[in-house]
């Protein structure tokens, strides 16, 4: 019998079953042993390729999609682009409500992926028409033939992950895994994985990482919401002006905030230490293992795994532009990192 051609029917079969990279360099002095996963070797480059596909399928599988639909999103950038991914494959139109304060390069990537692409002023509050929810439920009601995947508000987004990133994180660290550290925007890559793995024991520690300008650590503090906390903030991914019903705030046990300015900082250091170009929100879950390691949170047999959300060439505009860096005034006498490049002439 002759060899078969080993080869994927589409680039939606990679998606899942991510690598568990040991941190070395940049933990060295911290206690613990802390290990990344790292979404970025997703097809789409990020984590949210799981409930792209997840939820697409399940709205497949239930009649609500049908040949030649439109799917609607709002979206930071990567949802946005996992969803353009699967409807190329499977034959939707896309369209996305995107925020302003998503990369340029995330912006143009989600065009080239034969997406349309409302770009929506970022601080407005959610209720305002502009904002990018709204203006992504007005076309839903405008086109007929539409699915809004809604992430922010679909039990189906903790459910991807509850099915997928948690049983692979269990597996990956032979069920000892002590704490789990991710950023928390919609809420749903912690939620679904953290609800998987307390299941498989309830000592785990679940820890969000939270934006200051965003609402979600206070309301996990207090139950309340309070608009007084909400004020722009650069980060992308992460943190919100609303509360997200993808978030369930019952199974995570706190959260750590941090700034635009270290996060920025911590991605390029994560490069230049353990060679991983990952994305702003990836600084920002970095950091906040940093803080929480100088406040004692970890010990010597702690085995802490965190999310890596997505890949550092989304940003190149931003956090890897030393201009845009300079501009944001986060490079001072500390942390000047410009490098002069050299022309041979």
């Amino acid at each position: 019998m002759k060899d078969e051609i080993k080869a994927h029917d589409n680039v939606l079969s990679l998606i899942g079953n991510t690598p568990l990279i040991k941190l070395n360099k940049i933990t060295s002095k911290m206690k613990g042993n802390y290990f990344a996963k790292v979404e970025a070797f997703n097809p789409g480059h990020s984590t949210k390729d799981r409930i792209a596909l997840y939820i697409i399928e399940q709205a497949e599988k239930r009649g609500i999609l049908k040949p030649g639909d439109t799917i609607i999103e709002t979206t930071s950038g990567n949802t946005g682009f996992s969803i353009a991914m699967v409807s190329i494959i499977k034959g939707y139109e896309c369209i996305l409500a995107v925020s302003s304060k998503s990369s340029a390069d995330k912006i143009d990537m989600l065009k080239t992926m034969g997406a349309k692409v409302y770009v929506c002023p970022a601080h407005v509050s959610a209720d305002d028409p502009r904002s990018y929810y709204e203006v992504a439920k007005r076309l839903h009601n405008e086109i007929k033939g539409s699915v809004y995947i809604n992430q922010y508000f679909n039990e189906l987004n903790i459910d991807a992950h509850y099915q997928t990133t948690g049983p692979e994180i269990w597996e990956q660290t032979a069920g000892k895994i002590t704490h789990l550290v991710a950023c928390s925007g919609t809420g749903g890559t912690i939620s679904g994985t953290a609800r998987f793995l307390k299941e498989k024991n309830p000592n785990i520690k679940i820890i969000g990482i939270d934006a200051y300008g965003s609402v979600l650590q206070k309301y996990h503090q207090t139950k309340e919401f309070d608009a007084n906390e909400i004020y722009p903030y650069r980060i992308e991914g992460l943190g919100k002006n609303l509360i997200p019903t993808a978030t369930d705030f019952n199974i995570i046990d706190k959260f750590e905030k941090v700034t635009d300015e270290s996060s920025a900082h911590t991605a390029r250091e994560l490069a230049k230490t353990e060679g991983l170009f990952v994305g702003y929100t990836s600084g920002a879950a970095m950091q906040g293992l940093k803080q929480l390691e100088e406040d004692g949170e970890f010990n010597e047999t702690s085995n802490i795994v965190v999310i890596f959300p997505d890949h550092g060439s989304r940003y190149m505009s931003k956090i890897y532009n030393d201009n845009w860096m300079n501009q944001q005034g986060f490079f001072d006498s500390e942390t000047a990192e410009i490098h002069k490049i050299e022309f041979i002439k």
